[in-house]
């Protein structure tokens, strides 16, 4: 499985992009615009958040899916466990605690335009054949969107008493069009080869992981597929807090992805497939 890493500044990003994600799912992205430090930053500050009893007064609301989910508030699709992890859902209308906020809002701000060029590179690779089925394309599809969500990770230090069948984040496929994934605080990220074989997914610092959603590959008829990924339990010498932050690339809830199946319709029946929704 090989998963390409791409330098975005190169005159053949956009090739090698598309080709990585078509291949594989995955691509990874370095020499982009969002510095380590900034990352580094991102993990420290929320960091701080995640250890403090304030986060308690975000608690997420239900209907909106913004603010703070619990420990073990979602699980994976068709999974029998919790996924050992605790997270903060911001959207650009949504709620942020103001000292994060400046900072959290330009991080938004900066992957959602990042995201939004890679998907006109893929507008612009992908075959005629697969472009004209499109109800828009994929850059078009982002226009006035409010979906995009940035969900900030934590996931605990694994407890001895913890069932054995339960992981950080157990296989699943993630829902929107394109995810934008900074570097892991710690290693942990698997994706499945065609095989069924897991493959350690690359986390050098700075870098961002770019991975294709169910959206994409519904819109596309599989064209670019959504590839089944992990985040396993650390070893007992790796056994720390590990944070990751994850850009969700959602479209216009109006946009069909299918003739029958728009991106509202799909959206709200996998919230309820995870456990988010009732």
């Amino acid at each position: 499985m090989k998963i390409e890493t791409v330098d975005y500044t190169a005159s053949d990003a956009g090739e090698r992009l598309a080709r990585s994600l078509r291949e594989t799912g995955f691509a990874v992205l370095a020499n982009h615009p969002i510095r380590a430090d900034r990352i580094d930053e991102a993990y420290a500050l929320w960091g701080g958040f995640f250890a403090s009893d304030s986060k308690l007064n975000y608690l997420r609301d239900y209907e909106k899916q913004d603010g703070y989910f619990p420990f073990k508030s979602e699980h994976a699709k068709d999974a029998q466990k919790k996924d050992l992890k605790e997270f903060y859902h911001v959207y650009p209308w949504g709620r942020v605690p103001e000292d994060l906020e400046a900072f959290t809002r330009k991080l938004y701000a900066d992957l959602t335009a990042i995201g939004i060029e890679l998907l006109s590179w893929l507008d612009q690779l992908m075959p005629d054949k697969i472009s004209a089925s499109l109800s828009m394309p994929l850059q078009e599809m982002m226009q006035a969107s409010q979906q995009s969500l940035l969900r900030i990770l934590h996931y605990p230090p694994v407890s001895a008493e913890e069932d054995v069948a339960a992981i950080r984040a157990a296989a699943h496929e993630d829902i929107n069009l394109i995810t934008l994934l900074l570097a892991g605080s710690q290693p942990g990220l698997q994706a499945r080869d065609k095989q069924g074989q897991w493959h350690d997914v690359p986390c050098d610092p700075g870098m961002i992981t770019i991975n294709n959603g169910d959206m994409l590959s519904l819109a596309t008829n599989g064209y670019f597929p959504s590839t089944t990924h992990r985040v396993i339990n650390p070893d007992d010498k790796l056994n720390l807090s590990r944070y990751s932050m994850p850009m969700f690339l959602h479209p216009h809830p109006d946009v069909k992805l299918r003739q029958d199946f728009t991106a509202e319709a799909f959206l709200q029946e996998r919230l309820r497939e995870i456990g988010l929704k009732s």
